[in-house]
C-alpha cells in the first residue's frame, strides 16, 4: 500500500516539446493518499489512460517524477511497481478454474499453499464467486470474468495500489450499479488505493471519495462529488458534470451586476477587477434556476418542457440564449411566456473559463 505522488509531471507523445499544445499531458502535482478512491474522469482523448500508464511504469514521462511513498520509481518496471491493473476487458485465463486464475498471482510469488487457499477464499467471498470457485472461467458471462479480473488484482494483501481502467465498459447496465457497490464494500473492507478512469460521472461519482476531472489534457478540477456539483472551478467541470449539465451563459459585468444582454442579475459579490478583454460567463446549475409565471422574475421563452421522472425540466431562452431550468411542483405555465427566479447563493462568474472569487459586498473576498 501506497501514497503516490505526481512531481511536475507531463507527457508528449511528439519529439522536442516546446509548448503546452505540444503536451498530451500538461504538468500535474499531485497527491494520492494511501487507502484513498480516486475516479480520473473526462471525455476520451482527454489523457486520463496516459496519466494511469505513467502511474503503472506502462509509460515514462516526459517530465517529473512519480513516488510511491518517499521511493522515485519513475524508472522502474510496471512489475517492480507493486501495483494490480483491471482493464476494461477482463484478463482471465479461460483454461483455468476461478479458483485457479484467483491464485494465480499469489503462485508466481511461491506464496505457500495455506494462505493462498485462505486469501482466495476471502477475496472470493467479497465478489460473490464462491460458488463458482471450481468452474472453468470459460463457462462465466462477461460480468463474472470481470469480477474474477478483479479478484486477480485484490488477491494480493501487499500490493501498493489497483488501477482500474474503464473497467465495467463490456458489463451490462443494469448490472453495473452493482459492481460498482461490490467495489466500494472492498475498498472499505480492504483499505487499499484505488484509481479508476472512466469516462462516465455516474461511475465516477458513485465510487470515488475524490474526482479528479480531466480536460485537454489538463486537471481543471480535484474534489469530492459535492463540491464539483456546488462549485465548479472550470466551466468545463459545471457542464460535464450534472444532467443536464450547468447553464453557461455570455455576460457582462458592473461591479455586483451581472447582464445576460439587456437583462440584470445582481450578485452577492463585486468583480470590479475583472477586465474587459477577459471572456466572462455566468453559470447556474439548473436545479436554482427556478422556473416561474409570467411577471415573476427574468423573462424568459418555454421551447419545451420534458419529465424526466424525477424532475421536470424545462428548456427556455433567456435574451435570446438557451438554458435549461427546473420547473417546481405546482408550476403550471399557460403559453411559452414565463420567468426564470435564479438562486443568487449558486450563481458563479468565469474568467476566461475559470471560477472566479470576486469580493463580498462588504470589502471581504469571498
Amino acid at each position: 500500500m501506497a501514497r503516490i505522488t505526481l512531481d511536475h509531471l507531463a507527457h508528449a507523445y511528439k519529439p522536442d516539446p516546446r509548448t503546452a499544445d505540444d503536451y498530451a499531458l500538461k504538468e500535474i502535482n499531485h497527491v494520492w493518499s494511501q487507502g484513498g478512491a480516486y475516479a480520473l474522469l473526462g471525455p476520451s482523448g482527454c489523457g486520463k489512460t496516459t496519466l494511469l500508464n505513467i502511474i503503472s511504469g506502462l509509460v515514462r514521462p516526459t517530465r517529473g517524477r512519480v513516488l510511491f511513498d518517499d521511493l522515485d520509481v519513475t524508472d522502474l518496471a510496471t512489475e517492480s511497481r507493486n501495483i494490480a491493473q483491471v482493464f476494461q476487458f477482463p484478463v482471465v485465463y479461460d483454461t483455468m478454474t476461478v479458483r485457479e486464475n484467483l491464485a494465480f498471482p499469489l503462485k508466481n510469488r511461491h506464496v505457500p499453499r495455506e494462505k493462498t487457499a485462505q486469501r482466495v477464499e476471502e477475496i472470493a467471498r467479497l465478489l460473490d464467486l464462491t460458488r463458482v470457485l471450481g468452474r472453468k472461467a470459460s463457462n462465466l458471462t462477461a460480468d463474472m470474468k470481470q469480477k474474477i479480473s478483479l479478484g486477480r488484482g485484490l488477491v494480493r494483501p501487499d500490493v501498493a495500489a489497483i488501477l482500474f481502467d474503464e473497467p465495467l465498459t463490456v458489463i451490462d447496465p443494469h448490472l453495473k450499479w452493482q459492481l460498482r457497490s461490490t467495489l466500494k464494500e472492498i475498498h472499505r473492507a480492504l483499505d487499499i488505493t484505488m484509481i479508476y478512469v472512466t469516462h462516465d460521472q455516474t461511475e465516477a461519482l458513485t465510487f470515488a471519495d475524490k474526482v479528479v476531472v480531466m480536460h485537454d489534457g489538463a486537471v481543471v478540477q480535484t474534489g469530492t462529488p459535492d463540491e464539483l456539483f456546488e462549485r465548479p472551478a472550470h466551466t468545463f467541470v459545471g457542464h460535464f458534470i450534472g444532467s443536464p449539465g450547468m447553464n453557461i451563459l455570455p455576460c457582462r459585468i458592473e461591479g455586483a451586476t451581472a447582464f445576460i444582454g439587456n437583462e440584470a442579475i445582481p450578485l452577492l459579490r463585486s468583480y470590479r477587477t475583472l477586465s474587459a478583454g477577459e471572456k466572462l460567463e455566468l453559470g447556474i446549475r439548473p436545479e436554482f434556476a427556478r422556473l416561474q409565471p409570467k411577471g415573476s422574475g427574468l423573462p424568459v421563452h418555454v421551447r419545451r418542457i420534458d419529465d424526466i421522472g424525477r424532475a421536470r425540466i424545462a428548456r427556455v431562452e433567456m435574451a435570446g440564449r438557451p438554458l435549461a431550468a427546473s420547473v417546481p411542483d405546482g408550476i403550471s405555465i399557460e403559453g411559452s411566456e414565463a420567468a426564470l427566479a435564479l438562486d443568487p447563493r449558486h450563481v458563479h462568474i468565469y474568467a476566461n473559463g475559470h471560477l472566479v472569487a470576486g469580493e463580498a459586498l462588504g470589502g471581504n473576498k469571498a
